[in-house]
């Protein structure tokens, strides 16, 4: 009786475990190596006046756990990727690493990565070890980029739940640049971008009449307009992915309001995971 009551049980769990084995090995890219040092004269987190133009959202997001990056900034594109980054010294390093948010541009000695002092130390195995680290400054690494994804059982069992650039209970959201000038000029900057996916083109749409108009990329993640359209708009971006060909339109569902004021936040209603 015992085994005809395990049986199925084992084998919807050796399905599930295979499952997720699998989703976990295509959930991120092959790992490049490269090489990695940190900012000196920082404090644990990162900065707040990153390139991205995060201000003192890049210095805490993700909790600290942040990186400028050299190639990978990609002129502003890749502002909010998120990578895992592991040193190679099996002395010191974990094999876990760390996942780190791009917020800035900058480069160190050949590297691809210059990470806040907090993720710098959370590559290694234990405090002492991180302290061995800091003497180093450049390390060798390997690094990924993530994507995010999840797998729940049921019965409350979680198998697999992927670390890349999740951020529980937050939709993306926009912040209106404190230089903006109602309503002559608009430039806002994105927060909480999830997925592998970059965010490649930004328009705004009037809500009565349907007009858009395409934003410029002025740096970063920062998206400007002069002139912008009247009344209630509508938010549309357009996320790439690596192929040509793997390219959509996301359209929230809240609207930025008649009255957008500069240095107020707005949730968009929507996140992308993919």
């Amino acid at each position: 009786m015992a085994l005809s009551l395990w049986s199925p049980l084992s084998l919807v769990a050796t399905l599930l475990l295979m499952l997720t084995l699998a989703g976990a090995q295509t959930s991120s890219d092959p790992f490049i190596h490269s090489r990695a040092a940190y900012y000196p004269n920082s404090d644990e987190q990162g900065t707040d006046k990153g390139a991205c133009g995060f201000g003192s959202f890049g210095a805490t997001i993700n909790g600290g756990d942040v990186s400028a990056a050299s190639d990978l900034y990609r002129n502003g594109v890749g502002c909010g990727a998120c990578y895992q980054v592991k040193c190679t010294n099996m002395a010191y390093c974990s094999d876990k690493g760390v996942t780190v948010v791009i917020t800035d541009s900058g480069s160190s000695d050949r590297t691809d990565f210059i990470l806040s002092r907090r993720a710098f130390g959370r590559m290694a195995q234990t405090t002492d070890s991180a302290a061995s680290l800091y003497s180093l400054g450049v390390v060798d690494i390997d690094y990924r980029r993530l994507i995010q994804g999840s797998l729940s059982l049921s019965l409350s069992l979680s198998l697999f739940n992927s670390v890349s650039c999740s951020y529980p209970n937050k939709n993306i959201t926009i912040k209106i640049d404190e230089n903006s000038n109602y309503p002559y000029y608009l430039a806002f900057v994105i927060w909480y971008q999830q997925g592998r996916k970059d965010i490649t083109a930004v328009q705004l749409c009037e809500t009565q009449n349907f007009g858009c108009k395409l934003l410029d990329r002025s740096y970063g993640a920062v998206w400007t307009t002069t002139s912008p359209p009247s009344g209630p708009l509508s938010l549309r971006m357009l996320f790439s992915g690596a192929d040509e060909d793997d390219q959509s339109w996301v359209v929230p569902i809240n609207n930025i309001p008649q009255d957008w004021k500069a240095g107020e936040t707005y949730d968009t209603g929507v996140q992308v995971n993919s």
